[in-house]
């Protein structure tokens, strides 16, 4: 693989992921210093919580994604290759890839967090997650497959099964994913899909936990609660999901809800990468660091991000896996680094909260921020400035604005696409609808 040359005063940094954390760290790196290997999958950098708009036809995923080597252009320091890390070397300071290995002086591992089935393979492989732009495009092509599937002669029984949607996870993906379905079952299905009786659909939100947001106060997922009900959501709480083989739900308290539609987001883990010493992981395969984020046990290797696990007096289970924890360590390790170079003494991370919120749907959403608690249309605009000024590029803002604003003024959208993968020529019809059924749909 070839890597363009290094000048002699500077040093190589290697960063694995283009996610929150990934991508502010290399935009912040100076090139006086540093020449900066930026490796993901992807050639672009997506902003994940607005992949549940994608999966509900709300959003194009173009808007919520932008090309890093648009980003770093005038970067002639940042070196950008599309590749999987397959494994590190620490002591070697090599990181192996699928195109070849790069060495470091620095190592940074921003690759994040997949979703988490805790070791169940029926979920794995039945269930929907929604962690990328592939997997949101992919749910959003089963919904609207079987609302078409539903059109053809079957039971009852069948049909409710097509229709239904089950929740798993009452964190804000959950929350937001139900509310934006419900919408859509209210506003734009019975529309689209004339000849079904949408009142047999039901949308399942189940929590194992007590009570839903439980990062936000009792207060705000008492109210959420009561929004998600208004919408027509089933919300049941204590519930657990101990298994599910594509057609049937079984749950912790003996029942079972039929469903073709089981999106998981109950958890998350890191993305583990050979080479790192099992004593430097902590729990879900987070890597434990100080409070420079150096990874425990190895030289010149950091963590950021939702992979990194920094426990403190304040979070003894670590910081919460959000964006801003993300950013927040990025820019602190670029100065970090920067002051190891000039042998100055490193800072340590402290998070500064600027707080939480989740929207249910149209003027629905609940926001604490410090001790001012908000709930209605107040807070959902909020919630909405604050995603749109985080979206990265002046047109994607623009493009989601001209969306957001359209929809509420048409109680519509305009995106529902079923976007197939291109199969081979010799497939015929039958085989088509079973790789839908079965989600084949490797190549979005």
């Amino acid at each position: 693989m070839e890597i363009p040359k290094k000048y002699d005063h500077q040093k190589r940094v290697v960063i694995v992921g283009a996610g929150f954390a990934g991508l502010t760290l290399a935009k912040r790196l100076s090139a006086k210093y540093f020449q900066v290997i930026l490796l993901d999958k992807n050639n672009y950098h997506q902003f994940q919580p607005l992949l549940y708009q994608v999966a509900t036809s709300g959003l194009e995923p173009s808007s919520i994604s932008f090309p890093l080597r648009k980003i770093f252009q005038k970067k002639k320091n940042v070196i950008i290759r599309l590749t999987s890390v397959t494994g590190v070397s620490p002591e070697r300071k090599k990181v192996h890839t699928e195109i070849g290995d790069i060495e470091f002086d620095y190592l940074i591992l921003a690759q994040g967090a997949t979703t988490n089935y805790y070791n169940n393979d029926s979920l794995h492989n039945n269930a929907y997650s929604m962690k990328s732009v592939s997997e949101a495009l992919l749910l959003r092509n089963n919904l609207l497959q079987n609302y078409e599937l539903a059109l053809n002669p079957m039971n009852r029984e069948e049909r409710n099964s097509l229709l239904n949607v089950v929740i798993v996870g009452g964190g804000p993906t959950g929350v937001e994913l139900a509310g934006a379905i419900a919408e859509m079952k209210s506003k734009i299905l019975p529309k689209d899909y004339a000849e079904l009786n949408f009142g047999h659909m039901h949308i399942y939100l189940l929590e194992a936990g007590s009570n839903l947001l439980n990062g936000m106060s009792n207060k705000s997922g008492e109210t959420v609660l009561a929004y998600l009900k208004r919408l027509g959501v089933e919300v049941q709480t204590n519930t657990a999901v101990k298994n599910y083989d594509g057609e049937t739900v079984q749950l912790s308290n003996g029942k079972t809800i039929s469903s073709r539609n089981l999106i998981w987001a109950a958890g998350v883990k890191g993305v583990t990468i050979p080479g790192i010493p099992t004593n430097s992981v902590a729990t879900n395969n987070r890597l434990i660091v100080d409070h420079n984020n150096k990874v425990s046990g190895l030289q010149d290797v950091y963590a950021i991000g939702d992979i990194a696990f920094m426990k403190d007096e304040k979070y003894l289970k670590g910081h919460p896996q959000v964006a801003q924890v993300a950013i927040q360590q990025a820019n602190l390790l670029a100065k970090n680094l920067l002051r190891n170079e000039t042998g100055k003494p490193l800072c340590a991370f402290s998070y500064n909260d600027k707080g939480s919120m989740a929207t249910v749907g149209r003027n629905l959403a609940v926001a604490e921020i410090g001790k001012l608690k908000m709930k209605g249309f107040f807070a959902w605009f909020v919630w909405m400035m604050v995603h749109l000024m985080s979206i990265i590029g002046i047109k994607n803002r623009f493009l989601i604005l001209i969306n957001w604003i359209w929809q509420y003024i048409t109680y519509d959208q305009s995106l529902r696409l079923i976007i197939k993968p291109n199969l081979k020529k010799e497939t015929n019809e039958k085989d088509i609808t079973n790789t839908i059924e079965h989600k084949s749909f490797a190549g979005l």
